[in-house]
């Protein structure tokens, strides 16, 4: 039986809020200063649906709600219909002043976004072809395919083939821009932050691609620490262990978002004793494989641990 929050009675599918744009570099740290400057004015309105939006943001109406979208999918600002849009805790510690990384100079900050937006069900294009898809290589027609089939199996409404096949395209410009020729796929390349992660890639192919798993060697130890927290904090009970094969194989998990070997995974979750200051413990005892917390962590905690990747450098703080 197939398992996850896509596959949930219930679930609302989300293909759409991106108006084609995949995320570009300063947006988020856009979203954030524009959500509190509006915070501090007491602007009870979303920012991003004011009439000087498109003059504060300096592009049309559709990037702003791009721009809206992708701040809201990764995690940094809130909305409500009574306060408007706001930094959460994560946003402020990124992208506020005196954040870990405003422009995004540090892999760790795409990492970061990545998981926000790829172990998070909200996306679903982003989470099952990370967390569902069973190929390595794939043309985008048959990710089309493979989420028409979903919609129908589930019986999710409204859900046109269009709509699909235009969340299918942002995703691949997201993590894989091609610049074949033209100034266009030159900017596209450069503004697409998660395309440096090189989780998916051009093949030779006239429209192929490829799921790249294996060591990621710019993925650190703060931001996994993060995700193994995170993917926790979303299990339906308090358990206190954890099988190696759930943090590599159950949807959502550390292992399906950030496309890591066993080898791989095994060796970060080994280390995550000296990055959680003794929070999790790993044990590989009679070829049993587990990872045991002395107790489940809090928000300020879980947040705490991201300060590992932007260590201080040479007496001054990393970019």
């Amino acid at each position: 039986m197939t398992r996850g929050p896509l596959y949930a009675d219930g679930y609302r599918p989300q293909l759409s809020g991106h108006e084609t744009f995949p995320l570009r570099y300063g947006w988020l740290k856009k979203a954030v200063d524009a959500a509190a400057d509006a915070q501090a004015a007491g602007r009870g309105e979303s920012v991003f649906l004011a009439d000087d939006a498109i003059a504060r943001f300096g592009v049309g109406k559709n990037m702003v709600a791009s721009i809206r979208h992708w701040a809201k999918a990764a995690g940094v600002i809130d909305e409500s219909a009574d306060a408007g849009a706001a930094p959460t805790p994560l946003g402020r510690r990124l992208f506020g002043p005196g954040g870990l990384d405003p422009y995004m100079e540090n892999p760790a900050s795409a990492w970061m976004i990545h998981w926000r937006l790829c172990a998070n069900p909200r996306k679903t294009a982003w989470f099952w072809a990370f967390n569902h898809f069973p190929a390595l290589l794939f043309e985008r027609a048959v990710l089309v395919r493979g989420l028409q089939k979903l919609a129908d199996d589930r019986g999710w409404r409204r859900v046109a083939a269009s709509t699909i096949r235009s969340d299918v395209a942002c995703f691949v410009r997201t993590y894989a821009a091609r610049a074949p020729s033209g100034k266009a796929g030159r900017e596209d390349t450069l503004e697409s932050p998660l395309s440096e992660l090189g989780l998916l890639r051009p093949t030779d192919g006239r429209d192929g691609f490829r799921f790249v798993r294996g060591p990621k060697p710019s993925l650190g130890a703060g931001v996994f620490c993060y995700a193994v927290t995170d993917f926790w904090s979303r299990l339906p009970d308090d358990r206190n262990t954890l099988s190696f094969e759930a943090l590599a194989h159950e949807p959502g998990s550390p292992g399906r978002v950030f496309l890591l070997d066993e080898n791989d995974l095994a060796e970060r979750l080994a280390a995550l004793d000296r990055t959680s200051g003794g929070l999790y413990q790993w044990s590989e005892t009679s070829g049993l494989k587990q990872l045991t917390r002395r107790r489940a962590a809090t928000g300020e905690e879980t947040l705490g641990f991201l300060a590992a990747d932007y260590a201080p450098r040479n007496g001054k703080a990393a970019a």
